[in-house]
């Protein structure tokens, strides 16, 4: 966006001479690259104002911290210090690894461990429903 704006700049200038050069002056043109340099200019300035805002916030420690302390990474389902589940609906985890489950997920993509039927979210399960995964799980590939 600075690069665009810079350029745009470069380039009224540049006409900005061709014009005194052939002394013709277009007012309309100079106008419509100025209000487009402008508009640059503002989306710079509401994107600093953005970017100030969250460096704040992360400075001020605000949403950052679990209870016991500890800083919570963006996107953490969990604390990594004490495990507590962050946010305010608590997310299905693998009771093995411990790992976030999406709510259909039949296996944790961490470990691989089954998922337990009480703990996964609304998916639809039919008990003789098989999966691709579970029925290539069942059997040793390289045993043939």
């Amino acid at each position: 966006m600075v690069r665009t704006r810079e350029e745009r700049i470069r380039d009224l200038g540049g006409l900005m001479l061709e014009m005194y050069r052939r002394d013709q002056f277009k007012q309309d043109l100079l106008i419509e690259q100025c209000l487009e340099v402008i508009s640059i200019e503002e989306r710079l300035r509401e994107i600093d104002t953005m970017l100030e805002a969250a460096t704040t916030a992360r400075h001020e420690g605000v949403g950052i911290r679990c209870t016991c302390g500890a800083p919570i990474l963006w996107g953490s389902h969990f604390c990594g210090n004490c495990g507590r589940p962050v946010g305010a609906e608590p997310v299905v985890s693998c009771p093995n690894c411990g790992n976030a489950l999406a709510a259909d997920a039949q296996f944790c993509p961490s470990c691989g461990t089954p998922v337990p039927e009480g703990a996964r979210g609304d998916a639809e399960s039919g008990e003789g429903d098989q999966t691709m995964l579970q029925s290539d799980r069942s059997r040793d590939p390289w045993e043939s």
